[in-house]
């Protein structure tokens, strides 16, 4: 079915109405609030040592999620791919579970299961505190970003098939060494591009972060806390427009790097 000339202008002027509307626009406001009163300003405001341990912590979250999200993306991903087994069906909805759930409803369930009256609350007793402290955000962040790597690499691996899977083990190849020189290598740009992913999606978390986080600036607040705290409990907009700035910049940065791989993917 072919479209007028007007209709198609008409829908591209919707669509980048929207665009800008929704986006763009609030993104401007806040750039212009931050940098209205110069870029001193917002130097010295993402410079406080609050501002810092935050940036710092949040870094630290995505060091931890992104290797484990990897190893257990990837390994998952060959498993649906590879494998027949009974209980596919359930794990791949398992997989898809996060986008279903709101992230406050994972956080509640992080604290009944490792709070102080939870199932796995003995651990306080033995020093092992998780709610409220570094381990309780990184399941948080884990639980979030968990489809993202399996999501990206599972197809793949059923583009690519098991041909020359199959080939190596004929020559004598272990299932390390398969893996290795022949898997590992034609998913890889999958796999980073879940990464990239996996990087954006944990830099910017807050729902099921702030339900396990105690929020303390310089022990458990991350970037997007640091913002929620400067906004609603110190009232500082001026610190909220510039810590919510300097996430921005990360996630924009991570975004180019995602869009430069994606195009990488494309022409190789």
């Amino acid at each position: 079915m072919r479209t007028s000339t007007a209709a198609r202008l008409g829908l591209r002027t919707v669509a980048l109405a929207y665009v800008v509307g929704l986006l763009l626009v609030p993104i401007g406001v806040i750039a212009w609030k931050t940098f209205g009163p110069g870029v001193g300003a917002f130097v010295q405001s993402i410079s406080t040592p609050a501002a810092i341990s935050a940036l710092n912590l949040s870094l630290l979250i995505i060091a931890i999620v992104v290797p484990l999200n990897v190893v257990f993306g990837v390994a998952v991903a060959l498993a649906l791919v590879r494998g027949r087994f009974r209980g596919r069906g359930l794990l791949q909805a398992v997989v898809d579970l996060p986008f279903a759930l709101s992230p406050v409803v994972i956080g509640v369930a992080l604290i009944l299961l490792w709070g102080v009256d939870g199932w796995f609350g003995g651990l306080a007793g033995a020093g092992i505190k998780v709610i409220f402290n570094l381990p309780g955000m990184v399941l948080a962040t884990i639980f979030v970003t968990l489809p993202f790597v399996v999501r990206e690499v599972e197809p793949v691996l059923q583009e690519i098939g098991d041909e020359q899977e199959q080939a190596a083990a004929t020559l004598g190849a272990n299932g390390w060494q398969t893996f290795w020189r022949i898997t590992l290598p034609a998913i890889r740009w999958g796999l980073t591009y879940g990464v990239v992913l996996t990087v954006a999606r944990s830099l910017g978390e807050f729902g099921a972060v702030i339900m396990v986080s105690s929020g303390f600036p310089g022990v458990s607040q991350t970037l997007t806390l640091l913002v929620h705290a400067r906004y609603v409990d110190d009232h500082n907009t001026y610190g909220a427009y510039a810590a919510a700035t300097l996430l921005m910049l990360v996630g924009l940065v991570t975004l180019l790097l995602m869009t430069l791989l994606d195009r990488l993917r494309r022409t190789r």
